[in-house]
């Protein structure tokens, strides 16, 4: 079986066990992209009480983003961890979106996708898989959004070397897969999924909708 057929094959088991997953769980595009910057090195449910105290403070949108101090600003996103650099970043990723798109978030989504991208990887403190999940999740464009958990199902399975970059395995897919949004986004999804249950740090093979893959190492 080609690798080709292979990553289409994992696609399938997964939306075949899990189903859709809904992803991006947001009410609007900036809480979407709020929602990418906090989830960094945290559990999506601390995520939920730091949007939540956002909107009970009527954060929500850029103009309040803008004016709020900082340290209130951490003081609200700190169930998130990393609350004061998360802070630091929300407050760049704000006054980028200010100074190149006049605050609006619909011109900013007008941009070519490859030139967004340059552009959101020049906001410190964002990198690639934030920068991806906003043009994914946010934007709605086509680009595949690589974490922790695909390269080790990937590496796992031996469809990538163990020293490949962000970019590599993005290219694993971009290259397979037709450019459907949709599909990135439930790829993406499923793959999260199947490693939190089962392609932990220290897997848990039984019973994972990846079992049976021959080629598994």
């Amino acid at each position: 079986m080609s690798k080709s057929e292979r990553i289409k094959g994992f696609y399938t088991a997964l939306f075949r066990r899990y189903g859709p997953q809904g992803w991006w769980p947001a009410e609007t595009q900036l809480e979407c992209i709020l929602g990418t910057i906090l989830t960094q090195n945290t559990s999506w449910m601390n995520v939920e009480k730091a949007l939540k105290n956002l909107k009970s403070k009527g954060l929500t949108s850029i103009e309040k983003l803008s004016s709020v101090p900082i340290h209130i600003l951490g003081e609200l996103i700190r169930p998130s961890g990393y609350f004061n650099q998360k802070a630091i970043k929300i407050k760049n990723f704000i006054k980028f979106l200010n100074e190149n798109y006049d605050g609006r978030l619909e011109r900013m989504f007008k941009e070519d996708s490859n030139k967004l991208r340059e552009k959101l990887l020049g906001i410190k403190g964002i990198g690639p898989e934030t920068a991806d999940s906003i043009l994914l999740y946010a934007a709605k464009k086509s680009i595949f959004v690589v974490d922790a958990y695909t390269y080790r199902i990937l590496s796992r399975h031996a469809l990538i070397p163990e020293d490949s970059d962000y970019r590599e395995i993005q290219e694993v897919f971009m290259d397979i897969l037709p450019k459907d949004t949709q599909l990135f986004n439930e790829y993406h999804a499923l793959l999260v999924k199947v490693g939190k249950e089962h392609c932990r740090k220290k897997p848990i093979c039984e019973g994972c909708p990846l079992e049976y893959d021959p080629h598994t190492v």
